[in-house]
């Protein structure tokens, strides 16, 4: 799925948040949005998502507008991965999971075939096959966050988004979800990832969009966006990059500061 963004604006409470952001995401391509606390990047997906309503601007699926789509159209081509998900009751890996099929039921429809090959084809993505009888509540961190990853791709979504879907994982959790996303592009799926480490962000991502203030600083390849000035001027820290063939070698560590006697 092709987006693009023209002009977006929103405002809480009077406090403007996306100012006139423009941004065109090309189709099955993973773009990370990077930048500070506070600079827009959930805020920008939950408008693409439809959770939020614009104060101006568009956002245009494959050309058509969003606001010419109905709740549960959006609901069988967008998926979202939150950052902080919780299950209120004992359910099965595999019972989560088919969850994420309601949007393509009606009213006390059961699962049929298609939904049974759509559930096993997210678990077999997010390498779960092995958890579907488990209780989810009885997972780690980390085998919890495939798991709702999962439930996400069970809708079978053209577009996918993600908000800080690492954070407060380990480094083996960061990568076995990184590379599942990654993946996605060959299975047709667009990705947007709000990204809080920059160096997952350079590996992994096609683009970054570097946000501050609401708005789209920067956007290109990693090795492009992920620059010690760009980085200074919209983080305010002084960092060291490394560069190397190809993008994927992208570095990014504090420079270190002299010691004090």
């Amino acid at each position: 799925m092709k987006i693009e963004i023209e002009n977006l604006k929103f405002a809480y409470n009077g406090r403007e948040v996306l100012q006139e952001l423009d941004l065109s995401i090309r189709n099955n391509e993973f773009i990370g949005l990077v930048g500070p606390n506070g600079s827009g990047k959930t805020t920008l997906l939950k408008n693409i998502g439809g959770v939020l309503e614009p104060r101006g601007g568009g956002i245009y699926f494959d050309g058509k507008s969003l606001h010419n789509y109905s709740a549960k159209e959006i609901a069988t081509i967008v998926a979202a991965l939150q950052q902080e998900n919780q299950v209120g009751f004992d359910f099965t890996v595999r019972e989560v999971v088919e969850m994420g099929r309601f949007p393509h039921l009606s009213r006390f429809e059961r699962h049929d075939a298609e939904d049974h090959r759509a559930v096993d084809w997210a678990l077999s993505v997010t390498d779960l096959e092995d958890f579907s009888d488990r209780y989810v509540n009885q997972l780690s961190g980390g085998e919890k966050q495939r798991v709702f990853l999962a439930l996400a791709l069970a809708q079978e979504p053209d577009l996918l988004l993600l908000d800080e879907p690492t954070s407060s994982l380990d480094i083996n959790y960061q990568i076995k979800i990184m590379e599942t996303v990654a993946a996605l592009k060959d299975e047709g799926i667009t990705v947007i990832a709000a990204i809080h480490d920059l160096n997952l962000a350079a590996h992994y991502t096609d683009r970054i969009g570097m946000i501050d203030n609401g708005e789209i600083k920067v956007l290109g390849e990693p090795c492009q966006v992920l620059t010690k000035e760009n980085i200074a001027k919209t983080f305010g820290v002084e960092v060291e990059v490394k560069n190397a063939e190809p993008k994927d070698f992208v570095h990014i560590f504090p420079r270190r500061r002299a010691s004090i006697n």
